[in-house]
This record gives C-alpha cells, sequence and structure tokens, in this order.
C-alpha cells in the first residue's frame, strides 16, 4: 500500500516531513511522496527520513491551475529539485498567495474579525506557504467559525466576503515547467474538478497533448464508479494511475495517511508504473 498525496507543515498540513515518514512507517506504507502546496521546501527531509526506514520515496509537489469554472490542481513527482525554472515559477505563485493572504486579512477585519497576521503565522507553523486553511485554523480559535468548514462556507471560500483570487499557472505551463524539471505531471483528484464525465474526459485529452502523463484515480472520497471511470481514462489515454489520501492531519482530522476515511488502497502497482514513466521521461531529456 502506498500514498503518494499529503501534506506537512511546509503548506497547510500539521506534521513535520519526520512526522509523515513514521507515520508512513506506521502504517505499513512501501511507498510515498510529499505533495506541499507550491513548494518543495520540506521535500529534501522528506526524502531523507523516508529512506531511512525503507519506504521507496520520490520528490513531489502540488500546483493549483488556472482553469476558469473548474478546481483543477497538478501533482508533479520526479522533478529536478534544482531545476532553475520550476523553482522561479513556485517563487511566482508563492509571492500571488502572500498578496491574496494580505487582502484576506484586510477582507476579514472589514468583517469584524480581529484576526492578525501573527495569528495566521502561529496556525501555520514552520510552512514556506500560508494559505487559507491557516486562516480558516486563526478563525475557529478566535471563536469567529466554528470548524474548517465553516471558515469556508461562510467566509473564506470562493465567492465568500472574504475570498480573494490568486494568480496560478496555466496546464500547459505547469505541465511544461514539469516534464522540462524531469517529471511526470499528474491530474490531482479529478472528482473535484467540478466537471461531468464527457467535459472531463474532453480536458484530459487536451492536458494529454500537452504532455499530462497521469491521473489521481484512487482518492480519499473517490467511490468505486469514480475509480472504475478514471481506470477508464487511464487506459484510453495511457496515463499512469496514480493515488493518495490528501492527508493534512489536524486541519482534516477524519482522513489518515495511507487509507483516507478507512477504505483507501493504493495499489503498489501504481508506484512502479509512475517510475517507469519517470525513467521514460529522463530517457526523452537525454537524446
Amino acid at each position: 500500500m502506498i500514498d503518494l498525496h499529503f501534506h506537512s507543515t511546509f503548506s497547510d498540513g500539521s506534521h513535520s516531513p519526520e512526522a509523515l515518514a513514521d507515520l508512513g512507517a506506521a502504517a505499513g506504507l512501501t511507498a510515498m511522496a510529499l505533495t506541499d502546496h507550491d513548494t518543495i521546501a520540506g521535500v529534501r527531509r522528506f526524502l531523507a527520513a523516508a529512506e531511512s526506514h525503507g519506504i521507496r520515496c520520490v520528490p513531489g509537489v502540488e500546483l493549483s491551475l488556472d482553469v476558469p469554472g473548474s478546481n483543477v490542481h497538478m501533482l508533479a513527482y520526479g522533478c529536478d529539485l534544482e531545476d532553475a525554472p520550476l523553482n522561479a515559477a513556485l517563487a511566482r505563485v508563492r509571492d500571488g498567495r502572500h498578496r491574496r493572504n494580505v487582502e484576506i486579512l484586510s477582507k476579514l477585519s472589514k468583517l469584524g474579525c480581529n484576526i492578525t497576521w501573527p495569528d495566521v503565522l502561529a496556525c501555520a507553523g514552520e510552512a514556506g506557504v500560508v494559505g487559507r486553511p491557516h486562516f480558516a485554523q486563526a478563525l475557529i480559535e478566535k471563536g469567529y467559525a466554528r470548524s474548517k468548514h465553516d471558515a469556508f462556507s461562510r467566509l473564506l471560500g470562493k465567492g465568500g466576503p472574504a475570498y480573494v483570487e490568486r494568480s496560478r499557472l496555466g496546464p500547459e505551463e505547469a505541465i511544461a515547467l514539469i516534464r522540462n524539471a524531469g517529471g511526470v505531471a499528474v491530474l490531482a483528484h479529478p472528482t473535484l474538478c467540478g466537471l461531468g464525465s464527457q467535459a472531463l474526459e474532453k480536458f484530459v485529452g487536451q492536458l494529454v497533448q500537452a504532455g499530462l502523463g497521469g491521473i489521481e484515480t484512487y482518492y480519499t472520497g473517490h467511490g468505486p464508479s469514480e475509480v472504475r471511470e478514471y481506470i477508464s481514462l487511464a487506459r484510453t489515454f495511457d496515463l499512469v494511475p496514480t493515488g493518495g489520501s490528501d492527508f493534512h492531519g489536524a486541519l482534516s482530522p477524519n482522513i489518515e495517511l495511507g487509507v483516507g476515511y478507512g477504505s483507501l488502497a493504493v495499489p503498489d502497482a501504481s508506484f512502479d508504473a509512475l517510475l517507469e514513466r519517470m525513467a521514460l521521461n529522463t530517457d526523452s531529456r537525454a537524446t
């Protein structure tokens, strides 16, 4: 059993990279990939910790994409952590996040929520990327929200009074950056894209033309019908079917590393297929 999608304190998770490796070892995971939002700052620490447990692992990161009318994220696996264009793009995205955070703070203040930047940072810990989940936690601790869901539904979610758009990478740009850095681009949690089956198939086909290499088939919340649909898409477009829990720790307390809500089981074969696709990308870069 493997888990190729989870987050650490370097984005919006509550566990350090080392603690995540410890949890994975205790859960009997055989392969893992840390996929923090828009940052690879915790990856080296995670790789070292996971390898000390004998767990197979690859570098990972999760990117939010600019797709009007949809909520699309892209997972990147196996990228060169020293790749300059990738690091520059991630820095631009993080800078955009910071500008958005300043605006969110201002909007919350105007709404009567006395939340300060130190309050938000205290919820983020060592995070290199501060996001809306940290604002949600600060709102909870200050008594302005009952839960993360409450904070997002009333204030922070899209269309809410404290919501602010931010800069994102376009799908083609993101895939090119990933592939040029030697990585494999994987469409994350397709069920959350907000597309019907026909629209999703068309969208995946467009991404494949740009160089998409995989689709997150096994995911917390994916039922049997979704898994069958995404396996079919993987076969149709020759994509690697990956999977992960999207574990955040205390920020999503009902989700457990490796098993999601309890029934998630990502097959080891997914990791082997990912390694094969990474090798193909490496060979194509060398020629």
